[in-house]
């Protein structure tokens, strides 16, 4: 059996976050069917943009699950972006805590996880090990 190390945490993190973002999608999909929005080109673009953005999420959970390299960097952005959006929600009077602690504790916790995975990674990766023998390119520079 696999052990569920950093990869699989980092996955679930984001597999969450894509999961709440289709939520918020389907909330805001409701809403504009009420009629809460004041322009229905501007509702439909927020809508599209948030289920992108839960699609690309999940694909970067699935990635990371397989250990691919441009899962583990779009899952770092999107991490480094939510720690950003939770210490930009700080300057909102009142502070929305609820909203900031959640954002900024899972973004913290999937970015620790997502580099503990790259680190491991490269680790067991044995083209970033030194080998005894030079490799062509080094070869190359030597004859120079």
């Amino acid at each position: 059996m696999r052990r569920f190390g950093p990869a699989g945490i980092a996955a679930v993190i984001l597999g969450l976050e894509g999961i709440a973002l289709v939520v918020i999608g389907l909330v805001e999909l409701f809403a504009l069917g009420a009629g809460d929005a004041t322009s229905l080109a501007n509702g439909l673009a927020l809508i599209v943009l948030t289920l992108l953005g839960a699609a690309a999420l999940i694909a970067f959970a699935v990635g990371t699950l397989r250990r691919a390299s441009w899962a583990r960097s779009g899952g770092i952005l999107f991490q480094v972006l939510g720690i950003a959006l939770a210490l930009a929600a700080l300057s909102i009077a009142p502070t929305p805590w609820l909203f900031v602690l959640a954002l900024g504790v899972t973004g913290i916790a999937g970015l620790v996880a997502l580099i503990a995975a790259v680190r491991r990674d490269g680790a067991s990766d044995p083209r970033l090990q030194g080998s005894a023998a030079p490799s062509p390119r080094d070869r190359a520079a030597g004859d120079e």
